[in-house]
């Protein structure tokens, strides 16, 4: 498929800059992908009657660290974005960053964040056109130092997305309930809609919880500049699949109960680490792996996704499994359905394959 194929008119004031008040309180839209048939719920808290006890929901449980920050450069004092990507070097406090405005920033400047300006950094290697290398010099033990430089970050919502400044609560709003594994730079998306009392309503219900871990990256935002999607790289991804998770999902497929995806990433790390008879097996490392339609996929049965923006690889992925004329179908509803909400803090699809 083509790139242009996945493209639709979506206005930004449709793009959810704020959460609903509770988590659960948003719009649910419910797609059964053999029918066709599309119902429109009110409330997320809704999707419980679509699952019976033994049925399990599986939860991508990263937790989304404070990756934006600002700096200063040295001796011009220019204004600088940096986001953190990921930690190099615990011993030499070395991180993978993306640096804003780019063309500003060489090896050897040096960098000063804070109002004191007390936590410098050196750049010392230019690892793409907009990336970087960065060394934080920190005296002081491990813990203290990410302590202190997470004190000057702001929760990282994606740009394209959230057109308004940081606030103070906006990272534990853009961190799911669950979360408890750090390394994520973007939070996945899908699982913010799951409230505490939600989640003790589906277990007082019997529904079983798996839990398995993909450090979400940039590269689910970045832009695709390829019209052919087999020629698109998807940026690789640190996952986890513990033996535990595999004996929930394996036992639920076994015994003929529902296996819901929340999210893309959860279905990416599915796909991953599934086996050739269809079981999930035991998985740590990293995947690139890229779905769009048509695509054959192997362990879900129900998926919860959001409304993800046009030519997104997220909306690629649910097309996918949910088929592309359906849910382009669904989606258009959703664009001349005023209420809809887009985004990361929008409302969600539920689809379901019986």
């Amino acid at each position: 498929m083509k790139l242009s194929q996945f493209n639709y008119k979506l206005t930004e004031d449709r793009i959810a800059q704020y959460p609903t008040p509770y988590r659960d309180d948003c719009r649910l839209m419910v797609v059964h992908a053999k029918s066709g048939v599309i119902e429109h719920r009110e409330q997320f808290s809704e999707i419980l009657e679509y699952f019976d006890e033994k049925d399990v929901f599986v939860f991508n449980d990263t937790q989304v660290f404070p990756a934006r920050l600002y700096g200063n450069k040295e001796k011009t004092g220019a204004r600088i974005e940096v986001f953190l990507l990921r930690e190099l070097n615990e011993r030499f406090r070395l991180w993978d960053v993306l640096v804003d405005p780019a063309r500003k920033i060489r090896i050897g400047n040096k960098l000063y964040f804070g109002e004191d300006e007390s936590m410098v950094a050196e750049v010392i290697d230019n690892t793409t056109s907009r990336g970087r290398t960065l060394r934080f010099l920190f005296d002081g033990e491990h813990d203290e130092f990410k302590q202190s430089l997470y004190a000057l970050g702001e929760a990282p919502l994606p740009k394209e997305m959230i057109k308004r400044p940081a606030e103070p609560e906006d990272m534990e709003n853009f961190q799911c309930i669950f979360a408890k594994k750090e390394g994520a730079v973007t939070a996945p998306s899908a699982g913010l809609h799951f409230s505490r009392q939600l989640m003790k309503r589906m277990e007082i219900k019997g529904i079983d919880f798996a839990y398995v871990t993909m450090h979400c990256g940039l590269g689910n935002f970045r832009e695709i500049d390829v019209e052919d999607l087999t020629k698109h790289k998807m940026d690789s991804e640190e996952i986890n699949v513990s033996k535990e998770a595999c004996n929930i999902i394996n036992r639920a497929k076994d015994n003929n109960h529902k296996v819901c995806a929340v999210g893309t990433t959860v279905q990416r790390v599915l796909e991953t680490a599934v086996s050739a008879d269809d079981r999930l097996k035991e998985f740590e490392g990293w995947t690139n792996k890229f779905i769009f339609p048509p695509y054959d996929f192997h362990l879900a049965d129900a998926m919860v996704a959001n409304f993800y923006l046009p030519q997104s690889t997220m909306l690629m992925l649910t097309c996918a499994y949910g088929g592309y004329e359906r849910i382009m179908k669904a989606y258009n509803e959703a664009v001349h359905d005023k209420r809809y909400r887009f985004g990361v803090y929008g409302d969600a699809m539920l689809i379901l394959q019986d």
